[in-house]
C-alpha cells in the first residue's frame, strides 16, 4: 500500500525537484552570494527611501512620502497591509525560496497545477510548465524588476484551475481554490494582470454559456458562477485595504478623469490615449511570438564577425576599435516601440502545438483560448489598430486605467501553451485514425515551419530592417549610411538565424510525434523528450535576457545609489523640509534624487494628475527659463514648490549645487487672493501670479476663504517646527485673520488640518498646494495623514482573511476525515 502510496506521488515529488533544479540552474549566481540588479526595484528604493526609514525608526506605517513629487500617498509605493493573513500562504507555494527564484517556482508550479486540473498526464504536464514559465516577457519582467507583475502572473493559472474546477461541479474544491488564489492574486498588487485575468475568467465564462445554452443546464452554470463571485468577494475582503485605498488614489491620478477641457481627443476618463498606446505591439512584431529576434531583439553587443565588425574594417577603422564598437549594445531592435528589454517569445514548439491544438483539440476550451489569444494580440496592437483600442478605451470599464498595451500579450502567452499542451493531451490519448491524425501534425508544422523557413531563406522580400528611428539614432550616434547598412545587416542575419533554429524545433518536436504515432518509441519517452526539446528552445531564449552580467554583489544592490559631492553639499543643510530638482537625470523619469532628498521629480505610473499637469505648464517652462538665465527670479512655480536646490552639470558633466534663494520656504501668508472659474483658468494663470503675495484659488473653494480680507501685516511669520512625512506642525503669529500657503501636495483624502488640536478646514490653492484661513494671534497648525479607508479596510481585512483560514482549515480537516473513513 505504501509502495503504491508512492509510485502515485512520484510523478509530483519529481515536478518539484525538477522546478528547483531548474530554477537554481538559472539562477544560478544566488548560490554564490551574489543579488539580481533589477533596475525597477533600484528605483523603487529610491521612491520608498523615506517610507522604508520612518517605518524602521517608528514601527509605523507613514502611508505618505514627500520624498517624490511634492508628496503623494504611499499606497502604490510602499505600504503594508498586515491584517491580510492570507499573505502566508503564500509563502507556501513558493517554499520560501529566495527572490527571484520564488517567481520563477511560482510560474511552474502554478501552471503544472492547472494542467493537473485538466487531467493532462504528470509528467507531461512538467513539460508544459516549463513552456509556460519560460516564456520570454515573463523572465525579462523578473530581470527589470516587475515583480508584482511576475508575482500575478504566477497566480493566473491556479485562479484559472480553480474556476475550471467550479463549472466542473467541483463546487466545494474549485471554490475553495478560486477563493485562495485569487486573494493571493489580488494581494501580488498588479491591478493590470489582474484585470487581464478577469477577461481571461470572462471569456471562459462566455464559453462556458454557450455550452450551457446548446445543453440547457442553465442551473450548474448559474450555481458555479455563484460559487465564483463568492470566492471573489473573498479576495475583495482580504484585500480590501489596498483595492480600497487604490480605487480612492486612483481617480486623482494621471489615471483618473482630468479637470482640464484641452485636448479632447487625446483624454479619456483614464489616462490620455498617447501616454497609454505608447509602447504599442507592431502589427509584423506579432511574429517574434513564432521566431525570437524577428525586429532584432533588443540592442545588443555584436560579434566580431558580425555585418557591423565587416562594414568597420572596410572602412579603415582599427581592429582594436572594431572590438570595442560591437563590444557595446548596439541599436538592433527596430520595431514600433520607443524601446524593449526584448521581445515577447512563447517558443516554437509551443506555437506549432497550439496550431495543432486547433485541429485536433475539441470542445469550448478550445474556443475559448482562441479568442484569448486573437483578442490579445489586437488589443497589444494599440495605435497600431487604433479603431479596436478606441473601442476598448471608450466602452470597456477600467481598460483605459493601465498604460504599455503591450502587457496584455500574457493572455496569449498563457493561452498558447495551454492549448498545446491540451493538443499533446489529445495527441497522446486519441484513437482516432492515425492517418487523420498524420494530416494535421502535417499542416501544423507545415504553417508554423513553413513561415520559419520562408523567413530563413528570403526575409527581404518582406522587410527592409530599417528602424521608425534609424534616421534619428544615426544623427544622435553620428552613424555614417555604410555603418548603419552594417547594422541593418545584422538585423536580418539575427532574424535568419532564429528562424532556423524556429523551423529545427518544430521538425525536432513533430518528428517524435510521428515517431510515437507509429509506434517507434513508447509515449512516456516522448514525453522526455518533448520536455527537453521545450527546456533546449525556451531556456536560452531567456538567457538572453537574464544572465550571470545581471547580478551584482549584495553591497551594491543593497546600496544602488552614491552620495555625489553635489548631494553631501546638500545634505548639510538641516532645515527639516525643502525640495530638490536635479536636472542631471530626466526629473520625472527618476527616483535617483529621491533616495538623498525630497524631489520635484520622481518615478512612478501613477503619480497625481494635477502634479503632472502642472509640471507640463509650470515647471517645464520654469525649467526653460531657469536654463536661459541660471536665474529664479521669474521661476515662480518652482520657488512656490520650495524648490530650495538646483543641480546641474558643470563644465565636466558632473552634478553641482546652485542654489535658490527665491525658494518661499515651507508656508507663507499671501496678500491676496485670485479666484478663477475653473481648472483650465488655474493652470493658465499659474505662471502669471506671484505666488509669494496672491494665492490663485478655484471658486469652488470660495466658500472658505469669505472672511479674508486682502493685504498682510510685515510681522506675520509662519514656520515649521517638526517633519514626519504623515505629520506637520507648524507655528504662527498673525495681527489678523491670514491666509496662509502651505508648500505642501494637496490630497483630500486622508489629510486633515488642524489649529490648536481643533479640526479645520483647508482647502487646494496654486493648483496642487494647500491653503488655510487661519486666525489672527498665536496658535499652532498640524497637518496629519490620517486616511479612514486604511484604518477601516484593515479591520474589514483581518476579519475576512481570518474567516478564509478557518474555511481552508474546516474543509481541508474534512477531507482529511473522509480519506481516513474510506481507508477502514
Amino acid at each position: 500500500m505504501k509502495n503504491i502510496s508512492f509510485q502515485k506521488a512520484t510523478p509530483y515529488l519529481a515536478a518539484i525537484l525538477v522546478f528547483i533544479v531548474i530554477t537554481f540552474a538559472f539562477f544560478s549566481p544566488l548560490l554564490e552570494g551574489k543579488l539580481l540588479f533589477q533596475s525597477d526595484i533600484a528605483q523603487y528604493q529610491g521612491m520608498s527611501k523615506e517610507i522604508v526609514d520612518y517605518r524602521s525608526s517608528t514601527g509605523q506605517e507613514p502611508l505618505w512620502t514627500n520624498s517624490m513629487f511634492g508628496g503623494m500617498p504611499a499606497y502604490q509605493i510602499s505600504a503594508n497591509y498586515t491584517s491580510n493573513l492570507v499573505g502566508y500562504i503564500d509563502k507556501v507555494f513558493t517554499l520560501g525560496l529566495p527572490r527571484p527564484a520564488d517567481m520563477l517556482f511560482l510560474y511552474f508550479i502554478g501552471f503544472f497545477f492547472l494542467l493537473l486540473v485538466m487531467k493532462v498526464d504528470p509528467w507531461l504536464s512538467i513539460a508544459g510548465a516549463i513552456g509556460f514559465a519560460f516564456s520570454s516577457f515573463f523572465i525579462i519582467i523578473i530581470d527589470v524588476g516587475h515583480n508584482s507583475q511576475a508575482h500575478a502572473i504566477g497566480y493566473m493559472a491556479p485562479v484559472l484551475a480553480g474556476f475550471i474546477l467550479t463549472f466542473r461541479k467541483r463546487y466545494l474544491l474549485g471554490g475553495l481554490i478560486s477563493a485562495v488564489f485569487l486573494s493571493l492574486e489580488v494581494k501580488a498588487n498588479h491591478p493590470q494582470i489582474t484585470y487581464y485575468l478577469v477577461m481571461l475568467a470572462l471569456l471562459l465564462g462566455i464559453s462556458e454559456l454557450v455550452q450551457a445554452i446548446r445543453s440547457k443546464t442553465y442551473k450548474p452554470f448559474f450555481l458555479a458562477v455563484g460559487i465564483i463571485f463568492l470566492a471573489g468577494g473573498f479576495a475583495l475582503a482580504t484585500n480590501i485595504t489596498s483595492l480600497w485605498a487604490t480605487y480612492e488614489y486612483g481617480n486623482y491620478t494621471i489615471r483618473g478623469k482630468s479637470e482640464l477641457t484641452s485636448d479632447k481627443h487625446n483624454r479619456t476618463s483614464g489616462l490620455d490615449k498617447d501616454y497609454a498606446t505608447q509602447w504599442s505591439y507592431g502589427v509584423g512584431e506579432t511574429m517574434t511570438l513564432l521566431i525570437p529576434n524577428f525586429y532584432g531583439g533588443t540592442d545588443q553587443k555584436l560579434s566580431i564577425n558580425s555585418n557591423t565588425a565587416k562594414a568597420l574594417r572596410a572602412n579603415n577603422v582599427p581592429e582594436e576599435n572594431v572590438r570595442q564598437f560591437v563590444d557595446q549594445r548596439l541599436p538592433m531592435y527596430w520595431g514600433a516601440q520607443p524601446f524593449t528589454a526584448g521581445p515577447v517569445y512563447i517558443g516554437a514548439i509551443m506555437i506549432f502545438l497550439f496550431v495543432l491544438g486547433l485541429l485536433i483539440v475539441k470542445g469550448p476550451l478550445k474556443w475559448w483560448l482562441l479568442a484569448a489569444t486573437v483578442l490579445s494580440i489586437i488589443l497589444a496592437w494599440g495605435h497600431n489598430f487604433m479603431s479596436v483600442t478606441d473601442f476598448f478605451f471608450s466602452y470597456l470599464p477600467g481598460y483605459n486605467k493601465f498604460r504599455s498595451v503591450t502587457m496584455i500579450l500574457v493572455i496569449a502567452e498563457f493561452a498558447v501553451p495551454l492549448l498545446g499542451m491540451l493538443a499533446l493531451k489529445e495527441f497522446f490519448d486519441s484513437k482516432q485514425d492515425p492517418k487523420k491524425i498524420t494530416k494535421k501534425l502535417f499542416i501544423a508544422a507545415g504553417i508554423t515551419g513553413g513561415i520559419a523557413l520562408i523567413f530563413a531563406l528570403i526575409p527581404s522580400i518582406f522587410l527592409d530592417f530599417v528602424g521608425h528611428s534609424d534616421a534619428y539614432k544615426a544623427k544622435q550616434l553620428g552613424f555614417p549610411d555604410w555603418l548603419m547598412q552594417g547594422l541593418r545587416d545584422d538585423r536580418q542575419s539575427l532574424l535568419q538565424a532564429d528562424a532556423w533554429r524556429t523551423l529545427l524545433f518544430i521538425f525536432l518536436t513533430a518528428g517524435v510525434m510521428f515517431a510515437v504515432l507509429y509506434n517507434k518509441i513508447r509515449k512516456e519517452y516522448a514525453y522526455l523528450i518533448i520536455g527537453v526539446l521545450i527546456l533546449v528552445d525556451m531556456y536560452p531564449i531567456a538567457k538572453r535576457y537574464l544572465n550571470e552580467e545581471s547580478f551584482r554583489s549584495k553591497s551594491q544592490v543593497a546600496t544602488p545609489y552614491e552620495l555625489s559631492p553635489a548631494d553631501e553639499q546638500i545634505l548639510q543643510d538641516k532645515a527639516l523640509d525643502y525640495r530638490v530638482l536635479n536636472l542631471t537625470v530626466d526629473p520625472m523619469n527618476d527616483a535617483s534624487t529621491s533616495y538623498f532628498h525630497k524631489s520635484i521629480g520622481g518615478y512612478h505610473g501613477a503619480k497625481l494628475r494635477r502634479y503632472q499637469e502642472l509640471y507640463d505648464a509650470g515647471v517645464q517652462k520654469d525649467i526653460e527659463v531657469f536654463a536661459r538665465s541660471m536665474s529664479t527670479d521669474s521661476t515662480g512655480v518652482l520657488n512656490m514648490l520650495n524648490t530650495k536646490y538646483f543641480i546641474v552639470p558643470d563644465n565636466k558633466r558632473q552634478p553641482a549645487v546652485f542654489p535658490n534663494p527665491k525658494a518661499l520656504g515651507n508656508a507663507w501668508f499671501v496678500k491676496e487672493v485670485k479666484l478663477v472659474d475653473n481648472a483650465d483658468e488655474e493652470i493658465k494663470n499659474i505662471r502669471n501670479i506671484n505666488p509669494g503675495t496672491t494665492a490663485l484659488i478655484n471658486k469652488k473653494f470660495a466658500e472658505e476663504v469669505k472672511g479674508f480680507s486682502p493685504g498682510r501685516d510685515s510681522t506675520d511669520l509662519i514656520r515649521l517646527d517638526s517633519y514626519a512625512p504623515n505629520d506637520l506642525q507648524y507655528s504662527y503669529k498673525s495681527r489678523n485673520t491670514g491666509l496662509a500657503v502651505f508648500s505642501e501636495i494637496y490630497y483630500p483624502k486622508g489629510w486633515n488640518a488642524y489649529v490648536d488640536g481643533k479640526l479645520t478646514p483647508h482647502f487646494q490653492a496654486d493648483y496642487v498646494l494647500r491653503g488655510m484661513l487661519l486666525p489672527a494671534g498665536e496658535h499652532k497648525v498640524e497637518f496629519k495623514f490620517e486616511p479612514a479607508v486604511y484604518h477601516t479596510g484593515e479591520k474589514i481585512s483581518l476579519i475576512s482573511s481570518i474567516l478564509l483560514i478557518l474555511v481552508v482549515i474546516g474543509l481541508a480537516a474534512l477531507e482529511i476525515r473522509r480519506s481516513f473513513a474510506s481507508a477502514k
